[in-house]
Parts: C-alpha cells; sequence; structure tokens
C-alpha cells in the first residue's frame, strides 16, 4: 500500500520563519501501530485503513513525512504556576500541518512525542506509552462529552525506551486541535516587544478562528472577546463535570477555546471544592475550585500581551485602549456565571431559570461535599430521585425536598426530565483508577503492551450518556485500594 494521502491545506507555515523552527520529526526503532481514530479519520478525509498499513504507521510516528506536509514546531511562552518564562514551545510536538475536514473546519495535524526541537529545554522530545494513553483516553471522552477539546487521530508505540524516573516505553500521539495557537504564542511575541509579529499573528487568528472581527473598528479587542466567550464556557463545562485539568499555565490556553495538553488531569471522584491531583501543583493553584479564577488570570495575561494592538485601534490612546481592555476583560465572570448556571440547571433537570437556582445548586454541592458523595454518581442518581430517595444517602432528603418542590413547579412530565437529566449527567467518565489500569496494562509486556484494556475504555467512553448492561464496574467508583492521589505530568 503506498503512503496515506493528507489533504494538507497550511496556513500557519506562512507565517513569519521567527514564528516557529523547521525540522522534521525523529525517527523511532520499531513503531507499532495502538489504535486509529476512524471516526475522527474519516472526518479529516483520511482514509482509516491506510492509516493502519506499515506506511500509514510510518508516518504517524514520524519516520515519514507525508507529501504536502510542512513539518513545524512552534514557538510560544507563557506563565508557568504564576513565573514568566520568555520561551517555551513545542519542545516535543511537531506540527505536520493543516486539515480542512468534511465539516469545512480547518485543524491542526501534530505529532506529539516526535522527538527534540529547538524548544525542548533538555528534554528528549519524546513521550511515554502511559501519558499518551491517558490523553487519548481523556481528550476522547471529553469530546464524546460535548466538551471543546484537541482529539486523538492515533497513537503508536515506537519500540524505544524513553528515561524518566525509570525506563518506560516510547509512544507517540497524533493530536487534532482547531490550532495550536495559545495564550502563551500572543505572550512570545509581546515579551520581545515585537509588534509586527503581535499584529500578524492576531490577523492569522481572525481569519482562522473570529472572522467577524475583521469587522470591527477595533479587531484586534473583537478578537480578545472572542477568545474570553469561549474560555468562560469551557472552564464552565470542565466544572459542570468535575474535570480538573491541572496545568492551567497560559501556554496551555487555547486560543481556540478548546481543552489542550492533558498533562495531570483528572476527573474527581469524591467531590470537594479544593480537590488538587497534580503531583507538581504543590500550593493548589489549579485546585478544582480556582479553575474559573484562574481562566480569568489568564485571560489578563492576553490581554496585557494585546495592549500595543488596542493602542494603535485607539488611536494611539492608551488610556482609552485600557479601559476598552477592562472593560472586556470585566465580564469574564458574568460569562463564566451565565455558562455554568445554565448547565447547572440542565443537570438539575430545571427548565426555566429562576433567582434562587444558583443557591439551591451551591446547596447540593455543599451537601455533597460534607457527605464526600461521588461527583459523577450523585448528579446521575438525581435523574431517578424524582419520587423516591434511591441511591442517595439520607443526608440528602432536606435538599432533595427542596428539589422536588422546585421542579414540580414547572410544567414536565417525570419521564421528560429524566431523559434530559441523562442526557446532561454521564454515567461513564474516566475515572482515575481505570485510566491507570490502562496505562499499567499498555506498559506491561515489553514492547508489545497489552492495549486491549485501553480498546475497552474507549469503546465505553463513546457513549457516557447511555447505561451499558454489563459494563457496570466502569460506572464504578474506586475502592480504597484503587483511589488514586496524584497524576503525573508526561514530561
Amino acid at each position: 500500500m503506498s503512503q496515506p494521502d493528507f489533504p494538507f491545506d497550511n496556513s500557519y507555515a506562512r507565517l513569519p520563519e521567527h514564528f516557529f523552527a523547521r525540522l522534521e520529526p525523529t525517527a523511532v526503532a520499531r513503531p507499532r501501530l495502538i489504535r486509529v481514530n476512524e471516526g475522527l479519520a474519516q472526518d479529516l478525509h483520511l482514509d482509516a485503513a491506510a492509516l493502519r498499513s506499515p506506511e500509514g504507521v510510518a508516518v504517524l510516528a514520524g519516520n515519514c513525512v507525508p507529501a504536502g506536509a510542512e513539518p513545524l514546531a512552534m514557538a510560544y511562552a507563557g506563565f508557568q504556576f504564576g513565573n514568566w518564562v520568555p520561551q517555551l514551545g513545542d519542545g516535543r510536538a511537531i506540527l505536520l500541518g493543516e486539515i480542512v475536514g468534511r465539516d469545512g473546519v480547518r485543524r491542526d495535524v501534530q505529532l506529539k512525542g516526535a522527538g527534540r526541537t529547538p524548544f525542548s529545554r533538555r528534554g528528549d522530545g519524546r513521550a511515554g506509552v502511559g501519558p499518551v494513553l491517558r490523553e487519548y483516553v481523556v481528550s476522547e471522552a471529553m469530546a464524546r462529552l460535548g466538551v471543546p477539546t484537541t482529539r486523538a487521530l492515533a497513537a503508536v508505540t515506537t519500540g524505544e525506551q524513553i528515561a524518566r524516573e525509570e525506563m518506560l516505553p516510547g509512544a507517540v500521539l497524533a493530536r487534532v486541535a482547531r490550532s495550536h495557537i495559545r495564550v502563551g504564542t500572543f505572550q512570545f511575541f509581546a515579551g520581545r516587544g515585537d509588534t509586527d509579529a503581535l499584529r500578524a499573528l492576531a490577523d492569522h487568528v481572525i481569519v482562522r478562528h473570529d472572522p467577524a472581527a475583521a469587522e470591527s473598528d477595533q479587531p484586534t479587542l473583537a478578537l480578545f472577546r472572542g477568545v474570553l466567550e469561549r474560555q468562560a464556557a469551557l472552564v464552565a463545562q470542565w466544572q459542570l463535570l468535575g474535570f480538573i485539568h491541572g496545568v492551567m499555565n497560559t501556554d496551555n490556553c487555547s486560543i481556540a477555546g478548546e481543552t489542550i495538553d492533558y498533562g495531570p488531569c483528572a476527573f474527581m471522584d469524591t467531590y470537594h471544592p479544593e480537590t488538587v491531583y497534580s503531583s507538581i501543583d504543590h500550593a493548589g493553584r489549579y485546585a478544582y475550585c480556582n479553575q474559573p479564577s484562574i481562566a480569568h488570570w489568564n485571560l489578563a495575561s492576553l490581554a496585557q500581551a494585546l495592549l500595543p494592538l488596542f493602542v494603535e485601534q485607539a488611536a494611539g490612546d492608551e488610556d482609552t485602549a485600557v479601559e476598552r481592555a477592562k472593560a472586556e476583560l470585566e465580564r469574564f465572570p458574568g460569562c463564566f456565571d451565565a455558562a455554568y448556571d445554565d448547565g447547572m440547571r440542565r443537570k438539575l433537570g430545571l427548565a426555566e431559570a429562576r433567582p434562587d437556582d444558583p443557591v439551591l445548586a451551591a446547596d447540593l454541592l455543599e451537601c455533597m461535599a460534607a457527605n464526600e458523595a461521588d461527583f459523577t454518581l450523585t448528579f446521575r442518581n438525581l435523574c431517578d430521585a424524582q419520587t423516591e430517595r434511591g441511591l442517595l444517602p439520607d443526608a440528602f432528603d432536606p435538599w432533595l425536598t427542596r428539589w422536588r418542590a422546585r421542579i414540580a413547579s414547572e410544567d414536565c412530565t417525570a419521564a421528560d426530565r429524566r431523559d434530559r437529566m441523562r442526557a446532561t449527567n454521564p454515567l461513564y467518565i474516566p475515572r482515575n483508577h481505570l485510566v491507570e489500569e490502562v496505562i499499567q496494562a499498555g506498559m506491561a509486556g515489553g514492547e508489545t503492551g497489552d492495549f486491549e484494556p485501553f480498546a475497552q475504555l474507549v469503546e465505553v467512553l463513546e457513549r457516557p450518556y447511555e447505561e451499558q448492561p454489563g459494563r457496570e464496574r466502569y460506572a464504578t467508583p474506586p475502592e480504597p485500594g484503587q483511589i488514586v492521589h496524584q497524576t503525573f505530568c508526561g514530561t
């Protein structure tokens, strides 16, 4: 079989050369396919069978560059745990190019774990099987849950070992995103005082992500407004699902409004607002409860980076530019609250918005925290608690009385409400102990690994809202000995 055809239509590679470093992936020893995402491949006009062939696996591993690709590593900077780092960039990822999918949306195709780049900062540029499996599982689960996210096109093992705390089997993830442009991409050029590059990047992002902003008399401010609204909606969805990103640095904050860079991420089991899983988040900066305020902080950093362009479009009046930027930035809490409150009403089966609904929701969360309730199953069990407690503990009875009085005031049948709630409250999420099982199986057995548990988990998570008889263990919280207390970054 010949090399698979990638219908590339690249745009980022047309930007000035100092936006990136051009280089090819570093070949690996013995690439073996773990999985191809057939549905995503079809959406991108790609032949899944060709991707599974030896020639396709060679492309997915970085051993062969397909026709039309213009491989490059992107430059960016960022605040990492609040500390400024003027140069980061793709240290282990190489962008092959862009494809316009069947839906007309342009998407990047990137190889993560493809070898050293000029931005590797003494790293090896590689990825381990564990982080690759984690990102594949969680990103695809997020997509099925309806959350904007990067996607996993394929995963391959490399037949090589990589050095972390111990020697681990290597892997490469083929990742797809609406773009890999981050808040940190703008910060890279702002930190260098390169206003021409800032302008070129803003123009590129407007064409790609916010074409309506071009019609504004202040297009960069309109661009910022779009980024802010997307981030507010995204983080609201995280909160509604109990998802904790783990490293919300500005270099991990996507301009496209997608969840990106699944490192020490996790879904909560037992609910508590201050939950932290990331082994590197010692102070809890990126705890579950802090994610909205951190997103706001990241957007303030973006506004600072864009200030020179705001000033230009305010006819050189810096005071006016600053006030306009502040006014936009101050919209974030309201945007977030509106998205969160609307989503929480759906989770509670409420069709109409009423002033006391946020209090009702907050009181439920307080009861969950006090009783160490499972986040996902509490909301799922609530779907069947309209007339009786069911699987909810006795401690929820006072709150249930209030909730039942609230839903009784709306004209909706119990069956319709239950169906709506089940379509909003998932039964299956990528629970930490299940992801850990997948990782351990994949790392066992030398180069080949056991990827059947991975395949089964991916299959279950393709239908997170539907009951799947015989798969109850995938919806079950961990036993005490299975609890995962920390998650780790793949670097």
